[in-house]
């Protein structure tokens, strides 16, 4: 008896029985975290010998979501369920601690107490003058700190954004909607 809902899309490949199965299957798994109904995103994608495997879980206020490549699609199918998981119990007293999402899991997980061995720990803390730049700018300055990201004034918007690195040497840019 599924509870979960499963919305499973294909790129590139073609989702078939077997496919269908085998996420169900796996991801189903975590349908004892889960009231029911709650629905599952799940889109398969290949690119070259890429087998991308999408996982999205919206709860009220939240969206659980992770992402697994390897060569063989059912080995990312595995590794997704694996990184959810550990994702529910590290993130478990965030989760329940706002109220209206505590409605979307079973009573028994808010209850459980995971051991928090990825316990998020602030340990350091870093203050520093953001001077108006543009992001082109910001990349070079990144760069020449050697750091993977880069927190800048946007002197175009006057507004507070990101840089960062991407893989194939090229740079992101996070702004804030507005």
């Amino acid at each position: 008896m599924m509870c979960m809902k499963f919305i499973i899309i294909g790129k590139n490949i073609e989702v078939t029985p077997g496919l269908r199965s085998a996420v169900e299957d796996k991801i189903g798994k975590l349908e004892k975290y889960f009231t029911p109904e709650t629905e599952v995103h799940v889109t398969l994608s290949v690119e070259k010998d890429r087998q991308k495997i999408e996982v999205t879980i919206p709860v009220k206020g939240n969206i659980i979501r992770s992402e697994q490549v390897s060569n063989d699609m059912y080995v990312s199918i595995d590794l997704v369920e694996e990184i959810i998981e550990r994702q529910l119990k590290k993130y478990k007293n965030k989760l329940t601690a706002q109220q209206q999402s505590a409605s979307f899991f079973k009573q028994d997980f808010i209850d459980k107490e995971f051991m928090d061995e990825d316990e998020i720990q602030i340990i350091r803390t870093k203050k520093f003058d953001i001077k108006p730049m543009y992001p082109e700018d910001a990349c070079i300055q990144m760069e020449l700190l050697g750091h993977n990201f880069f927190v800048f004034c946007n002197a175009e918007t006057d507004q507070v954004n990101v840089v960062y690195k991407r893989k194939g040497n090229t740079y992101g840019l996070i702004e804030p909607e507005v």
